[in-house]
């Protein structure tokens, strides 16, 4: 049996508990050992650390006392860059929480410098690991779908108030005088982007080249909370992404496939798909786990790809740049009879009227609000999509 990976883990509460629970089930699977943990703020005692694991103050006493082989790391994504770079500089494979980073220029550095390291970097988009979704790639890749003619993908989630309470970043466009990257396209529904993504590439539509997009917000926050985007591919084809954190019924989150033998829809978080040729929603069952996965790839790099590749995820960092634009106008705010709440700080949630009917709409005609007349919709912004390029080293550079 192969020696346990050393694993540590920087940033370790908040989102970084899912981690700890992860590394565990590896650690007692024989995969992997636990060496340090590095956390600025007091740790959270659930779910506790193995015996003896050290616990620093800054990531990189951790890197320098515990010479690890893979670093997952689970920060801001503000502060991505520099630990990740760090962390490649002390011999690190990386798992690295979406989203990768918060430019482009930045995932071109970023990816010159995973090359340069000859290391391995897995981006946290957990859902790519899904079987649902292997599926659905491989009916479209394979044109059990016929030409796949639309995409889009919608959620309805709720968030309170401490949602945007849980850390100095949560919901802003700047921190500390460096670009933020929040919202509910690019954050907590960024798996639906990945996910409808994954499946234009399978169609052969090529990189994404065209966003317009409306934002809104039902809270004095400067990101948005509920989002309509429209993303247009190289090859013409077009994806409309619905989503909110101001939801009535609640729906998990839906792809959408549409082509001209039928139409597919995942509901990537639960795993159910339904195809053409069997409408009905069935659960397809698996996941594979991104650290299993990329330590599985360190052992043997050629046998075992990694399922979510930093390079993979450019298109997103593209994505998630020109919709966040922090010099660009705030998203609109909604609020008077549109807007009821329930519950009191900072439990309190707050909803949309009528906002699900809406979300259904725009998937299923491609439309944005503004577009289908909506009274409080807003002017959309449109925006080319920049793309890395190779250079003459065949190193990526922003165009």
């Amino acid at each position: 049996m192969s020696t346990p990976a050393r694993v540590v883990l920087i940033g370790a509460n908040g989102h970084g508990r899912t981690h700890r629970a992860t590394i565990a089930a590896g650690q007692a699977a024989g995969i992997l050992t636990l060496t340090g943990v590095a956390e600025p703020q007091p740790l959270h005692p659930d779910p506790p650390l193995p015996s003896g694991v050290p616990v620093f103050h800054d990531h990189r006493e951790l890197l320098a006392a515990t010479a690890p082989e893979v670093a997952v790391i689970c920060t801001p994504p503000h502060t991505h860059l520099a630990i990740a770079t760090d962390a490649l500089a002390a011999g690190c494979d990386l798992l690295l929480e979406k989203p990768p980073v918060v430019t482009l220029a930045e995932h071109v550095r970023l990816l010159a410098a995973v090359r340069r390291s000859g290391r391995a970097c897995q981006v946290g988009f957990q859902a790519l690991g899904s079987a649902a979704l292997t599926r659905l790639l491989a009916a479209v890749s394979r044109g059990e779908l016929g030409t796949v003619t639309g995409l889009a993908t919608l959620a309805s989630w709720r968030r309170e108030d401490a949602y945007y309470e849980r850390a100095p970043w949560a919901g802003r466009q700047r921190v500390a005088g460096r670009r933020g990257l929040d919202g509910a396209l690019v954050n907590p529904l960024a798996h639906a982007v990945m996910q409808t993504f994954a499946v234009a590439s399978a169609a052969g539509a090529g990189e994404p080249a065209r966003l317009e997009a409306e934002r809104y917000r039902v809270r004095p926050i400067e990101t948005d909370d509920t989002a309509f985007a429209r993303v247009t591919f190289r090859s013409g084809l077009r994806m409309t992404a619905s989503v909110t954190l101001a939801g009535e019924d609640f729906l998990p989150g839906e792809v959408i496939v549409a082509a001209t033998r039928g139409r597919a829809v995942l509901e990537y978080p639960t795993d159910r798909l339904a195809l053409p040729a069997d409408p009905r929603m069935r659960e397809v069952p698996g996941r594979v786990d991104l650290l299993t996965n990329l330590i599985a790839h360190r052992r043997s790099p050629a046998d075992v790809p990694l399922l979510a590749p930093l390079a993979r995820t450019a298109g997103f960092t593209a994505f998630a740049e020109a919709l966040t634009d922090p010099d660009g106008p705030r998203p609109s705010m909604l609020d008077g009879d549109l807007v009821t709440s329930a519950g009191e700080p900072p439990q309190r949630v707050r909803v949309i009227r009528g906002i699900n009917a809406l979300l259904r709409r725009t998937a299923d005609t491609g439309a944005l609000p503004s577009e289908l007349g909506v009274a409080w919709a807003t002017r959309p912004r449109s925006t080319a999509l920049r793309q890395p390029a190779g250079n003459a080293r065949g190193e990526a550079v922003a165009n």
